[in-house]
């Protein structure tokens, strides 16, 4: 892909790959080390107003390291649509998060060990998160045109991203979860890392899509922990 504005390629894929890679584990060491050493507890409910700051943060440096990436990508953006999209998104889970959710059955949790935070949700859950999946929703984006600015077939992408974005959930094991609800995670996300290659490369408005399917997952996930899963009480 190359920036119709200057006639060359942002960025080569080795320097992308390093600065994507660089900017995610810096990210993501922030919030598991640099957060509680400032005192504050490295967890949605607890924090959510500062982890939703910190993370727009990192939305701003990513928008600011990679929009050369981001500047010539090749599908048509619709503005009004994108808008759309978004507002009718995030109003859904607005209404979802304060209505919802209290309806939902509550969670009572047996275990010894301290349960998922997809267990222990609460409204204020969804502020920090919407961040959050902005910004692994920009760096997804970032490693899908790097690619394909390269001359990368659509499905190479896509096992590419099926690969990294899964693997990159082991580092959930960091946090104590249960093997068996890490290695869910990662499945999913190898599976929407198949899929939004496809949505950002081919589809209008492919950036609203990708993040609205990425936020499905885990309200879908919630509303099952409520209702299927052995700890939900009637």
């Amino acid at each position: 892909m190359t920036d119709q504005s200057t006639g060359r390629r942002p960025y080569g894929l080795k320097p992308a790959l390093v600065l994507i890679g660089g900017v995610w584990i810096l990210a993501d060491a922030g919030y598991r080390f640099a957060l509680p050493a400032l005192g504050l507890r490295a967890a949605y409910t607890a924090e959510p107003v500062a982890i939703a700051l910190y993370y727009a943060a990192w939305v701003a440096v990513a928008l600011a390291v990679f929009w050369p990436l981001y500047r010539p990508w090749p599908t048509y953006e619709n503005p009004v649509v994108t808008h759309i999209v978004l507002v009718g998104l995030l109003g859904g889970i607005l209404l979802f998060a304060v209505y919802g959710l209290p309806a939902l059955p509550r969670i009572v949790w047996t275990e010894p060990w301290e349960a998922p935070e997809l267990m222990r949700v609460t409204a204020w859950y969804f502020v920090p998160k919407a961040a959050e999946i902005l910004f692994q929703q920009l760096l997804i984006a970032a490693l899908v045109l790097a690619f394909a600015g390269e001359g990368y077939a659509l499905r190479a992408i896509s096992f590419i991203c099926a690969a990294l974005f899964g693997g990159m959930h082991v580092m959930l094991a960091l946090g104590g979860m249960p093997v068996g609800y890490v290695v869910r995670f990662m499945l999913a996300a190898a599976a929407f890392g198949l899929i939004f290659p496809v949505l950002l490369l081919r589809t209008t408005n492919g950036l609203a899509w990708s993040y609205s399917l990425h936020w499905l997952y885990y309200l879908v996930t919630i509303v099952m922990a409520h209702t299927l899963s052995p700890y939900a009480q009637y």
